[in-house]
């Protein structure tokens, strides 16, 4: 029995989707249970056709290919359905609020649907994990030391507690790692057709892309020629300045950066 009294019927729900970007991609799999304020549980699934292609990289994480959605309903035939059963709702997830909660915003605004998501009370249990169980270095000195983080914030003592840290999490964790470059690996897992590390940019079919915003999937070297005012924007907007680096080289001297080998 949930131990957090309701005014209303509280939804539960996580999504699984196409990528990480609530307006672009689509939902695949919602899945959410109705706790109602005298404790009943009521659950749906849904398994939804998204109407575009499941990356070979998302379905390695949740394991859906489009061959298994491929005969599923889409979300426009089953919104009725959905939003019958989060009317009313309050809403809760684990991270929520910057990603399941847009998505489903987005989806139904795509058939013409106010979610009207402000209007209800949320409850993100990544928040309250996060409150709860602070993630600085502090937190991590008291967790894996076993003591006060003296001289927090100063550089030198935090750079000791850092390493100090490190140790202990070594001796701790033996699977993990023990080399650099497969830590690197097992901490953020690098798609080599990423040009920097956070794949703002990508190589497509030789091309080196744009793969975020309006842009994406188009040619860096053809927005070069149509859209060079773009491409400045690129050069001098709040991007990474290994982004911001690989731009410019490509505007000033026509270079880009090696494509990946074909494997």
């Amino acid at each position: 029995m949930l131990s957090l009294k309701l005014t209303r019927p509280l939804v539960v729900f996580d999504i699984e989707s196409t990528g990480t970007s609530p307006r672009k991609d689509r939902i695949i799999e919602l899945a959410a249970i109705k706790v109602m304020p005298n404790g009943e549980e009521i659950r749906q699934c849904w398994l939804l056709n998204p109407q575009m292609p499941i990356p070979p990289e998302t379905t390695a994480i949740h394991g859906i290919t489009d061959e298994i959605v491929k005969d599923c309903p889409t979300f426009e035939d089953k919104a009725k359905d959905i939003f019958a059963f989060f009317k009313g709702c309050d809403l809760s997830g684990f991270n929520a609020d910057r990603f399941d909660i847009p998505c489903l915003e987005e989806e139904f605004a795509r058939v013409g649907l106010n979610f009207g998501a402000s209007a209800r009370k949320h409850v993100d249990v990544q928040r309250i994990y996060h409150k709860m169980e602070p993630r600085d270095l502090t937190a991590a000195v008291r967790f894996y030391l076993g003591r006060p983080h003296e001289g927090a914030h100063g550089a030198e003592a935090d750079a000791n507690a850092t390493l100090e840290v490190l140790k202990a999490q070594m001796e701790r964790y033996p699977e993990l790692p023990k080399d650099t470059e497969t830590m690197d690996e097992y901490l953020v897992p690098h798609d080599p057709l990423n040009a920097d590390r956070n794949g703002m940019l990508r190589w497509k079919n030789g091309e080196l892309t744009v793969n975020f915003g309006k842009k994406k999937g188009e040619s860096l070297r053809r927005l070069m020629l149509n859209e060079p005012s773009y491409i400045r924007w690129l050069i001098k907007g709040d991007f990474d300045s290994e982004v911001r680096m690989i731009v410019k080289d490509l505007f000033e001297n026509g270079r880009l950066p090696p494509a990946p080998k074909k494997k």
